[in-house]
């Protein structure tokens, strides 16, 4: 039977972050990665009927939203988009969190995705791999470069 209509929307309302920070690690702007999150939803809602396990939903729309960023990535190549330069205001705590997610954003696409997935998603390295469709062994490797890459870039910003 699927997802009755609440259950989707809860299920959406209280995973839409997720879906974007997984979109926006695959993508260049925030307007691509609400673009991604707003087609996966409508894929997510076409579909409703084959996720039959409510349990599994954070991880179903996560897997959506990353293949609608693939698609965008695809279709609009490299093309680079600057957000609101007002964002970046804030507490000292703000600042380090905005601090370490433009490290994380600057990563490579690849190693962007496994660490959003992995840090800021919770997703284990098997669902992680499932949802970018390659090995275990590569998702831990490129975890292993990226946290490296990102202790150095971390390091030389507090220097």
């Amino acid at each position: 039977m699927g997802l009755t209509r609440e259950q989707f929307i809860q299920a959406v309302t209280e995973h839409s972050r997720a879906m974007f920070r997984a979109a926006r690690s695959i993508l260049d702007c925030d307007a691509d990665g609400e673009d991604a999150v707003g087609q996966a939803v409508l894929l997510a809602w076409q579909n409703r009927g084959r996720l039959r396990d409510l349990t599994a939903a954070r991880a179903w729309l996560v897997k959506i939203a990353v293949n609608c960023a693939r698609r965008i990535r695809q279709k609009n190549g490299r093309m680079l988009c600057f957000n609101d330069p007002e964002q970046m205001t804030g507490s000292g705590e703000d600042r380090q969190y905005h601090e370490l997610w433009e490290a994380v954003l600057s990563l490579p696409p690849e190693s962007r995705a496994v660490v959003v997935l992995f840090y800021y998603e919770d997703l284990t390295v098997e669902q992680i791999a499932k949802t970018l469709k390659i090995p275990q062994g590569t998702v831990k490797s490129r975890l292993s470069r990226a946290r490296e890459k990102l202790r150095t870039m971390l390091c030389e910003e507090a220097e």
